[in-house]
């Protein structure tokens, strides 16, 4: 293997992280035994020993952009949409958001994005270095393929 695309089998999003409501009902031992399984998808994925490749389409919020920030590279397509709305309702990105998105875009805009957990549309992303790819409608899939092929070349 020489390189991993990951995507999504949803028709609607590429992954739109935990439910924020059902969240906050969770005590606080509830969330500390889920802490290692979600941190081991995210370490899984940042310690993948190749390129990895997002194909992102639909909506990739909070937990679900940080799977794709942890990526080294975003194909998008139009439908995209991508944030971290979870400080919004006062939880802090728990994927290494904080992290991985200032070194995308840089501390300043970093900021911006995660204290007003502004969701952001595929083509304003680009603009933004959130994607690094935009792609036509429907093809993020086929052109992530594409991509890791050529890097696995």
């Amino acid at each position: 293997v020489r390189a991993v695309v990951l995507t999504s089998s949803a028709e609607r999003a590429f992954c739109v992280g935990a439910d924020l409501k059902e969240r906050n009902s969770f005590t606080d031992a509830e969330l500390m035994r889920q802490r290692p399984v979600t941190r081991a998808a995210y370490t899984a994925v940042l310690d993948l020993p190749v390129p990895a490749v997002a194909a992102v389409h639909g909506f990739a919020l909070g937990g679900g952009y940080e799977i794709a920030l942890a990526c080294d590279l975003i194909v998008a397509d139009p439908s995209a949409v991508v944030g971290l709305p979870e400080v919004s309702v006062g939880v802090i990105p728990g994927g290494g958001g904080t992290q991985l998105l200032p070194r995308r875009v840089g501390a300043a805009r970093a900021a911006e994005l995660v204290f007003t957990a502004r969701r952001v549309e595929a083509r304003e992303a680009k603009e933004l270095g959130l994607v690094d790819v935009l792609v036509a409608d429907g093809e993020d899939r086929t052109e992530a393929l594409a991509l890791g092929a050529r890097i696995a070349a």
